[in-house]
């Protein structure tokens, strides 16, 4: 079912990365984030490119009895244990940023990947440039995301009115769905 037909709680493109080096509990964020947002009526999207598949944060949102989408390119082939999950699989990267800007109301990214934070970058300028700019909500774990933080503050601020409407930044999966769904209701 796709989440254009079943419109529950707000749609969100979570980006988050288990490949590559970095911290171990990716998984356990992925997983804790996937379950709090399902239970709190989340819909939940995710961009799947170049084998990287976030199966924590799906798997945890599934058995919490939430929705979850993947926009994917042409390297993602589902796991078992995923067999239902609404796939549609894209091959050009930019039409895959564009329909994934298009689906969601808010970006969450977490601590993860470059390849993660480059995404969820692409996805934010494709809306951005079709006019549908998203408010964008960083997990900070462990300063993950303090170089963002810092060039918000000491960069955005001064020049951008209102760019704390546009990116924020939480501290742990709580205040990240509180930020986020604050965000996308004023929207």
């Amino acid at each position: 079912m796709s989440m254009e037909a079943t419109k529950a709680g707000p749609v969100l493109a979570i980006f988050a990365s288990s490949k590559g080096p970095g911290d171990a509990e990716r998984a356990s964020l992925m997983s804790q984030t996937g379950s709090y947002f399902a239970k709190r009526g989340a819909q939940i999207l995710c961009l799947a490119e170049n084998g990287n598949l976030p199966i924590p944060l799906i798997t945890a949102a599934r058995a919490a009895g939430g929705m979850v989408q993947i926009v994917a390119d042409g390297t993602i082939v589902l796991p078992p244990a995923l067999s239902g999950v609404d796939m549609q699989v894209i091959e050009d990267q930019a039409a895959r940023f564009a329909r994934v800007s298009e689906l969601a109301e808010g970006l969450v990214a977490l601590p993860g990947s470059l390849a993660s934070a480059t995404e969820m970058f692409g996805v934010w300028s494709a809306g951005k440039l079709a006019g549908r700019a998203r408010p964008v909500i960083m997990l900070n774990r462990h300063k993950a995301f303090e170089v963002m933080r810092g060039y918000a503050a000491d960069v955005l601020s001064p020049g951008l009115k209102g760019y704390d409407k546009a990116i924020q930044f939480a501290d742990s999966v709580e205040d990240l769905w509180s930020r986020i769904s604050r965000m996308v209701e004023a929207r």
